[in-house]
């Protein structure tokens, strides 16, 4: 006899781990540019700094809004 496998649980949080690769790239992503950009204008470095912590902010309310939702759904 066939028995079928049942699953059980909620596939929000499959999806929830799907959507925390988009900050995780996007924080590497901005301090990889602040790296790099502070390795051919080292002077600059501070302005560099706060529009990354900026940007930096913006990406991780993405992942909060994203739990959020996960838990709401």
């Amino acid at each position: 006899m066939l028995q079928l496998l049942e699953i059980t649980g909620n596939l929000n949080m499959l999806g929830y781990a799907i959507a925390t690769l988009a900050p995780g790239l996007g924080v590497a992503w901005i301090f990889s540019s602040v790296i790099n950009g502070t390795a051919r204008q080292p002077e600059a470095r501070g302005a560099m700094m706060g529009t990354a912590f900026i940007g930096f902010a913006v990406v991780e309310a993405l992942a909060v809004i994203a739990i959020a939702l996960a838990f709401v759904l």
